[in-house]
C-alpha cells in the first residue's frame, strides 16, 4: 500500500504517514513502515524538500518565503525546510525575481505605467516576494524604460 502511494508522486514522511492512516493503517505500523523506507532510501525528506524548493524557485519564480510555506504545509520538518531554502542564495532569489518582473513588464507593454507597475508588483507579491523588493524592481523597470525611451509616455501616445 505504501509503495502504491509513493508511486503516484514522491511524498514526505508526514504525507505518507497521513495517507497510510487515512487507509486505516495504525499509527505505529505506519511509523515502522516509514522508518524502514528511510533506512533503505525510499524516503528522503531532505532531498525531496531540496528538489521541490529548487523546482519551485526555478520553474515558478517562487520566493524562499512562499516555498517555505509550501514545504511546511506538505509536512516537511523545520530542519529539512531550512536546509532546502539554504540552497537558494539571496542573490539567486533577487535574480529570479528580476527576471520574472522583466517578463511581466514586457507582457504588459502598451498599458499605462501605473497599470504595469500594479500588475508586476502584484504578481511578485503573489509569489511571496516582499513589497519593498517588488517596488524596487518595478522602479528599476520604469527607469530602464525611460532610459531606453527618454521621451517616455508622451512619445508613445503621439505615435498612435
Amino acid at each position: 500500500m505504501a509503495l502504491r502511494i509513493l508511486t503516484g508522486s514522491p511524498k514526505s514522511s508526514a504525507a505518507l504517514k497521513e495517507a497510510l492512516m487515512a487507509k486505516g493503517i495504525e499509527e505505529d505500523v505506519a511509523e515502522d513502515v516509514i522508518a524502514r523506507y528511510r533506512e533503505v532510501g525510499l524516503l528522503d525528506d531532505a532531498a525531496l524538500a531540496a528538489a521541490i524548493a529548487r523546482a519551485r524557485h526555478r520553474d515558478r519564480a517562487r520566493s524562499k518565503r512562499a516555498i517555505g510555506v509550501e514545504l511546511r504545509r506538505k509536512g516537511f520538518g523545520k530542519d529539512d525546510v531550512t536546509a532546502a531554502l539554504g540552497e537558494i542564495s539571496d542573490e539567486e532569489e533577487l535574480k529570479t525575481a528580476r527576471e520574472f518582473a522583466e517578463r511581466r513588464w514586457e507582457a504588459t507593454r502598451g498599458m499605462s505605467d501605473e497599470t504595469r507597475s500594479r500588475r508586476v508588483a502584484g504578481a511578485l507579491g503573489r509569489r511571496g516576494y516582499p513589497p519593498g523588493m517588488a517596488i524596487a524592481l518595478v522602479s528599476d523597470l520604469k527607469r530602464a524604460d525611460i532610459w531606453d525611451n527618454p521621451q517616455g509616455e508622451a512619445a508613445r501616445f503621439e505615435e498612435e
